[in-house]
């Protein structure tokens, strides 16, 4: 196994983090790295947010589902699927451009999450933790005001940097699915009941698959914060409509 496969291999999310900053060199050589991201016909349908003012991380910490470590994180980065600055370019060009629609912004985003991806990846190479924070979709017309989003600019992704402390780097990184739960060949296929207890054994060691699934539901997919987030993108949506 090669270095950096050994390292997709190891990262898991850390959130809690040294009180030691980033330096100017590495802080530029992820987000560089960030950019050098594979990107749809070379657009970069994306920009970087670098939130370095300690006032705007404390209200993100709480408007991103009341989460402490992401004000205490050194490095924050929040990853924009941006068509605005198309959008712009192309009316100073006078070409006439149409309206933004859905599979623009999914393209985008898509950008954006891959160069999110390039950021942590590269911050894992040097020593540095990161956290993927989903939260950042919610609260629409909040974020639309703290963070000055134009029209068709959407925040995909919001990822916190920092150096794990020594709990964090012991704790165990949860187990995926295996291969064949999750590859399929050529095409999509539903998976059956049994098919499905078996893909969360993993889950059900210690409980029923029905006091699982029952429980996650509750805690994850029916919960208060995943009811925001529908609502907060179909908001966004409205622009892209």
């Amino acid at each position: 196994m090669n270095e950096i496969i050994r390292s997709l291999y190891e990262r898991k999310s850390m959130r809690v983090y040294e009180e030691c900053p980033i330096s100017p060199e590495d802080k530029r050589l992820i987000l560089q790295s960030a950019m050098e991201a594979p990107t749809a016909g070379n657009q970069q349908m994306y920009t970087i947010l670098d939130i370095t003012n300690q006032e705007l991380k404390e209200r993100l910490s709480e408007s991103c589902d009341h989460q402490p470590f992401i004000a205490k994180a050194p490095m924050v980065l929040i990853f924009c699927a941006d068509y605005q600055k198309w959008v712009d370019t192309f009316t100073e060009a006078d070409a006439q451009p149409r309206k933004p629609g859905v599979g623009d912004l999914m393209l985008a985003v898509c950008d954006a999450v891959i160069a999110a991806q390039n950021a942590v990846v590269a911050a894992q190479s040097l020593g540095i933790g990161s956290c993927y924070i989903g939260d950042i979709m919610e609260q629409c017309e909040l974020h639309r005001e703290m963070l000055k989003l134009p029209e068709y600019v959407f925040p995909a992704a919001m990822v916190v940097f920092g150096y794990p402390t020594q709990q964090q780097k012991e704790r165990p990184k949860p187990e995926r699915c295996r291969l064949e739960d999750i590859v399929q060949e050529n095409v999509y296929r539903r998976r059956e009941g049994s098919e499905l207890r078996q893909m969360f054994e993993k889950e059900t060691r210690n409980r029923s698959f029905e006091e699982w699934a029952q429980a996650f539901c509750k805690r994850k997919y029916n919960s208060g914060f995943s009811r925001e987030m529908t609502r907060s993108v179909e908001e966004y949506l409205k622009s892209w409509m």
